[in-house]
């Protein structure tokens, strides 16, 4: 079977639209964490996660793709999703009541309805994230 150079052409731009498309759908944004923008996201009502994220740390890398997974399910599409640096920001480290990286605090507007600490298992991470809606 012979290609010609227009049908390979179409083929790779098909499959480089497909691959966009699909590295599109599944960006998820994270925001560095603000106060403003943290009270703000409390003052709509919207669900929060608050991840306590150390880029050394292999739990918060273990957790990371977990997280982005849920969040791109379309229940969670409101989900506003606010990274505090374990070791660049301790006093909000140290406002939220944590103790190490890895922990998931979950809010709905001003209400704290869940955390976990160090879990990387995709159903208790869902469970907390359904606690925030």
């Amino acid at each position: 079977m012979t290609f010609s150079r227009r049908l390979f052409a179409t083929a790779a731009l098909a499959a480089t639209v497909v691959a966009v498309g699909l590295g599109t759908a599944w960006a998820i944004e994270t925001t560095p964490y603000s106060d403003a923008a943290f009270k703000a996201a409390q003052s709509a009502g919207q669900p929060i996660l608050i991840e306590i994220h150390a880029g050394w740390c292999p739990t918060c890398k273990a957790q990371k793709p977990i997280i982005d997974k849920l969040a791109a399910e379309p229940k969670f599409k409101d989900l506003k999703i606010f990274r505090v640096d374990f070791d660049d920001q301790k006093p909000v480290v140290k406002g939220f009541g944590a103790q190490m990286q890895s922990t998931l605090i979950t809010f709905k507007g001003t209400t704290e309805t869940g955390r976990s600490v160090g879990d990387t298992k995709e159903a208790s991470i869902a469970a907390l994230l359904d606690k925030s809606l």
